[in-house]
């Protein structure tokens, strides 16, 4: 349990689409002053936004202070890095491009203090991936933002609940693409990523991974499609060798009807679809979209900008808020992982010593 004098990790939130729902789950999630005993918010805004949605959606217990930059961040207490002085005028529920320049803003400097690691770790607010596309954002949401940030070539989006971890060979791209961005190559690459990050950001020490197939019924050996034959079971052999624990490929249907998610550490879909609606059906409320393979350590909410109830007051905050939890997991763990793994006979001898 965290004490007084004990450090606790600065969690850095970009607020996401102006007119949608993140400021308010922002809000209501570190509106608990427990929140506050486990880790220092730095919220990217601006006070005249954070203001108006306060008094807006009647959230009075939102108490923060107003900053200039990192260097006046007060501990346990909620801090907004004053980012513009302008009054921009909040639409709930309208997509345009108010809502996603400053979304932007936001986003910017949450990654860069998070790359220079003046806070720890980086939690984004839900943005729109379309009225966000201005110079400088150019890509097909902040999984792949990200990855050009920090440089990673080798990366993928996991989402994460107490129901399943499920990583995506494919992501945000058109379902007609999908088949041909699918390579024996690209999964083995997938699997090293999740591989490794179960075991470093999840602390599971040999991890079982099952491959869902990309036809109905896995391709009927051939009959639906020969992917699953000259593609994808290649690359489960392959990373076989290599030392992995895996099964597949399964057909999506029948091995989430019988429950099979339940007996593997990691699943990896082969897009985006094949494995966010067997996911949100079991864990919309309480899932996190995470960002494996990045030096840093991302989280999100795993719904988007909820324009529909957006300005109602009703958004709920539970997925935010373990996005929050994940986030400040997955820093320690990390953290504990390449401590011993740095030297560990030093650690084993530790042990021993015991």
């Amino acid at each position: 349990m965290t004490t007084e004098n004990a450090p606790i990790l600065k969690v850095g939130i970009s607020i996401g689409d102006t007119n949608g729902i993140g400021f308010e789950v922002i809000m209501k999630t570190f509106s608990d002053s427990r929140m506050h005993q486990i880790c220092t918010p730095v919220v990217y805004g601006s006070a005249k936004t954070a203001s108006f949605q306060r008094k807006a959606l009647n959230q009075p217990d939102f108490a923060y202070q107003t900053i200039k930059s990192n260097a006046d961040i007060i501990d346990r207490k909620i801090n907004l890095i004053n980012l513009w002085d302008e009054e921009i005028k909040t639409d709930f529920g309208v997509a345009n491009d108010i809502g996603g320049k400053y979304a932007f803003k936001s986003l910017q400097a949450a990654v860069t203090d998070v790359k220079q690691q003046l806070v720890d770790v980086l939690v984004t607010a839900p943005i729109n991936k379309k009225n966000i596309q201005q110079e400088g954002f150019n890509f097909a949401g902040h999984t792949e933002y990200l990855a050009q940030e920090t440089q990673s070539k080798n990366y993928c989006m996991m989402l994460v609940s107490d129901a399943m971890r499920i990583a995506f060979v494919t992501g945000h791209v058109p379902l007609h693409k999908v088949a041909t961005q699918i390579t024996t190559d690209t999964i083995i690459a997938k699997l090293r990523v999740m591989h490794e990050s179960l075991k470093r950001d999840f602390g599971i020490r040999k991890p079982r991974i099952a491959v869902l197939g990309l036809n109905p019924h896995a391709g009927d050996d051939g009959l639906i499609g020969n992917e699953e034959n000259n593609i994808i079971t290649p690359a489960i052999n392959e990373a076989r060798h290599a030392g992995f624990l895996l099964a597949g490929p399964f057909s999506a249907d029948g091995f989430f009807g019988a429950g099979q998610h339940q007996k593997f550490d990691g699943i990896l879909s082969m897009y985006h679809d094949q494995g966010l609606i067997p996911f949100k059906a079991l864990s919309f409320s309480s899932g996190v979209n995470f960002t494996a393979g990045l030096p840093i350590v991302r989280t999100s909410p795993d719904h988007g900008t909820g324009y529909d109830i957006a300005g109602k007051g009703i958004a709920s905050e539970s997925s935010f808020r373990e996005a929050v939890y994940l986030a400040m997991d997955i820093y320690n763990q990390r953290a504990n992982y390449d401590e011993i793994n740095a030297n560990p006979l030093q650690i084993s001898k530790k042990h021993n010593e015991r």
